[in-house]
């Protein structure tokens, strides 16, 4: 069993972060912004393809993440691969002793840096971990046999701040009969809407990780609310930020001030630096969490 199941099912708050792929492969800054994670989180995500940016694969960082003593949650989106490879990937991850896996869909290739690329979609999340847990019944898809079977801590996505958010929790209920152990969710900016959304998916007795990114800049609020789905920094927030003299300061301690909002009301926080790793540290301790 993986560090982070231990410690949801131990009933404890979890701290998770995430790295990003370098686009090549010098590893140096990627690991060195992990170093600056380790001993603080439980585990650290390694996104797949993020916002579908060809970088290099997450299940190779992810391994390198383990030779350091960090544990992994080997993110997997279904967007550039079939079920033939996403099988493989799956295999192959806990092969090499990765169990935390995260299911996506994944962005559309419009998004990201290849447009003329062809996305592949044969399966979607909700089918990936369906696929993950026939595999752990020692079958492949086509009921194959397999020499060894696997064993997954299930992850998936759910966007609490979505309108309309029924939608979301459908989704988010379909994903846990499939197989779902532990959500983290995107940015939350709103405590009071998280709350009602917490109480409106109770039922499911699923462990929920709130997403969390410092806000570093008025602008950053602005473009996260026009351009990402799901998330909404209310106008209060961007003008603490305008009005702040140490914007850096400042961004560290609204997401405190959210992280200690909204601990009771979740069962851990996903954390997303997006460059603010050595920070990490410090916006822990102001949170509590140190």
């Amino acid at each position: 069993m993986s560090r982070l199941a231990e410690q949801l099912a131990a009933g404890k708050f979890v701290v998770s972060a995430e790295v990003q792929p370098p686009k090549g492969v010098d590893l140096g800054q990627a690991l060195e912004e992990a170093q600056h994670l380790k001993g603080h989180v439980v585990a650290v995500n390694v996104t797949d393809q993020q916002s579908s940016v060809m970088r290099l694969g997450s299940l190779a960082l992810s391994h390198r993440l383990t030779d350091l003593g960090i544990e992994p949650i080997f993110q997997v989106t279904c967007r550039d691969r079939n079920r033939i490879a996403l099988q493989s990937d799956l295999l192959s991850a806990y092969a090499l002793g990765i169990e935390n896996v995260l299911c996506l869909t994944g962005d559309y290739v419009s998004l990201g840096d290849h447009p003329q690329a062809k996305p592949v979609f044969d399966l979607d999340s909700i089918t990936l971990l369906q696929v993950a847990k026939t595999l752990e019944g020692g079958k492949d898809m086509v009921g194959k046999d397999l020499k060894g079977k696997p064993k997954f801590f299930l992850g998936a996505v759910v966007s609490p701040g979505s309108n309309p958010v029924e939608l979301q929790i459908m989704k988010m209920e379909k994903k846990v009969k499939a197989g779902a152990q532990f959500f983290q969710t995107q940015a939350v900016y709103e405590p009071e809407a998280f709350e009602a959304f917490m109480k409106s998916v109770r039922h499911l007795n699923v462990p929920v990780l709130v997403g969390i990114i410092p806000l570093k800049s008025p602008g950053q609020a602005r473009f996260m609310n026009k351009n990402i789905a799901g998330i909404h920094v209310p106008d209060n927030l961007i003008l603490e930020m305008e009005q702040a003299k140490d914007r850096t300061q400042k961004g560290l301690e609204i997401a405190a001030r959210l992280i200690k909002d909204m601990k009771g009301m979740c069962q851990g926080v996903h954390i997303m630096p997006l460059g603010w790793e050595k920070h990490l540290a410090t916006l822990l301790q102001m949170a509590g969490l140190a």
